[in-house]
């Protein structure tokens, strides 16, 4: 999944930045027009009216194609099988490598990616980022090939909730009152749902914090660097590790990318394209949408996850996960609420001279 940042957003509007997923800048406010004398005023041309409509639901239009796919991700990682979530994850990253090596050819873009290369501290934080993202990837395989499909949907519902906390504990960032009752109800959730599993909910905690942090982690790189070019380096540093592992498991015997058949080789070679589109599909969203129409989208991805999770896998939810999860919507619909509330905040501040 892939991220996209506001210098200046707190809260709700941080919460939908960091849990998107991944390493798209959000473009620069356009510049508003020199005011005009009233009686000089004229509406805008409808061309433009129109031309912004047109923006937007192109926009739409791609982030509802990234949310979707990341949604479906499960559906796909089950026709890996007999691939275990170690080799899932290693061939995700050695073949998106391929697959970004081949698009920034095609795209002409190798100058703008050797240029990020040549900058040690973003290649350091790149590489921070990528090692979380590859705790996020190896998490949630193993969650989907191990029937805590329900959990994993779990994590990326909880990830707003986490990258509010963040926002405080790390960025010190004060609550708004809605978000204080968005955390106390999303910390009785995970207490419910702790009593519901048995434990602790590991396998959600982890998916959510890992994917917060790469979030966070991102986010200080902001627009130094291009989505494109971004997974590029990011792969790149995990790419050795993982050629590494892919070599261990044909040595040990349990490798199956070249034993089971030309069928199976070409499915896990795919995981590099269904890696790199969802976020160059978010990209392209991320670009045309307001920060809050993006995180309203966001919701799309574990909805799906946690429809297929019960419809296809035949997960069970026993009531008190259905009490516990109910806590968690709860949580994002209040937390919704107050980033809706964001623009007319930000209006009002602004007519106060704040």
């Amino acid at each position: 999944m892939a991220h996209v940042s506001s210098s200046n957003g707190t809260g709700a509007e941080r919460s939908a930045s960091l849990s998107a997923s991944a390493s798209s800048p959000a473009s620069a406010p356009p510049r508003s027009a020199p005011q005009q004398p009233a009686a000089q005023a004229s509406p805008p041309p409808s061309g433009a009216s129109s031309g912004r409509r047109s923006e937007n639901s192109t926009g739409i239009l791609f982030g509802v194609g990234a949310y979707v796919l990341w949604g479906l991700l499960p559906l796909y990682f089950v026709l890996l099988v007999p691939a275990g979530a170690v080799e899932i994850v290693a061939s995700r990253i050695v073949f998106s490598l391929v697959f970004c090596a081949a698009l920034l050819t095609t795209l002409r873009s190798w100058k703008a990616t050797a240029a990020a290369a040549r900058n040690p501290r973003l290649v350091a934080t790149l590489s921070g980022a990528a090692v979380l993202i590859a705790v996020n990837w190896l998490t949630y395989a193993w969650a989907v090939l191990n029937e805590h499909a329900v959990e994993a949907a779990l994590g990326y519902f909880i990830n707003p909730l986490v990258s509010v906390l963040l926002g405080v504990v790390i960025l010190k960032e004060k609550l708004r009152p809605l978000q204080w009752v968005a955390m106390a109800v999303g910390f009785v959730a995970v207490l419910v749902l702790t009593f519901a599993y048995g434990t602790v909910p590991w396998v959600a905690l982890a998916l959510a914090f890992s994917f917060g942090l790469y979030g966070l982690v991102k986010k200080g790189v902001g627009g130094k660097v291009d989505a494109i070019s971004s997974l590029t380096i990011e792969t790149a540093a995990l790419t050795p590790i993982a050629v590494g592992v892919l070599i261990w498991l044909s040595i040990s015997g349990t490798s199956t990318i070249l034993s089971n058949g030309a069928a199976h080789f070409w499915l896990l070679a795919a995981s590099g394209i269904i890696t790199a589109v969802p976020l160059i599909f978010f990209g392209a969203a991320a670009r045309r949408l307001p920060l809050s129409t993006v995180g309203m989208l966001q919701y799309l991805a574990p909805t799906l996850q946690f429809i297929i999770a019960l419809a296809v896998f035949k997960e069970t939810m026993p009531p008190e996960r259905w009490a516990g999860f109910g806590l968690i919507w709860l949580a994002l619909v209040i937390l919704t609420v107050d980033m809706m509330g964001g623009p007319r905040r930000n209006r009002l501040l602004r007519a106060a001279g704040v």
